[in-house]
């Protein structure tokens, strides 16, 4: 089963700042035969993050964490017609545009989700942390 990223679980596994993650967010994102994506609106809000001078630890730009997921076998799914019709149905309990796409991504293509954000587990979608 294909598993999908939250932004901050990407960073911190990514980033080796591992000790942030569940022991189950860790124990699936090193299980080899878990596939692994990442919603390109992750790199679009780091983007826009670093851009305000926003801090990622030791990331200098988007690019290191392209190339990182490229590195890491983790799939980049872009952003379909589906996904914003999904999220025009979605009920605002997460204000966040990103949080909201990255949602719409996990109901479109059935994705467990693996999120620390507490509002994320709050949607009819399968999350995991």
């Amino acid at each position: 089963m294909k598993h999908l990223l939250d932004t901050h679980t990407a960073i911190w596994a990514l980033l080796g700042n591992d000790e942030k993650l569940s022991v189950k967010a860790k124990s699936l994102i090193e299980d080899r035969t878990v596939e692994l994506a990442v919603s390109i609106a992750s790199a679009w809000e780091i983007a826009i993050k670093i851009s305000k001078g926003g801090k990622i630890t030791d990331m200098s730009g988007v690019s290191v964490f392209i190339d990182k997921l490229s590195e890491n076998g983790i799939e980049i799914l872009g952003v379909t017609a589906e996904e914003v019709k999904i999220v025009e149905t979605l009920p605002f309990i997460h204000n966040d545009p990103f949080d909201r796409i990255i949602i719409a991504t996990a109901i479109n293509y059935q994705l467990t989700l693996i999120s620390a954000d507490e509002n994320v587990h709050k949607y009819d979608v399968t999350c995991v942390w």
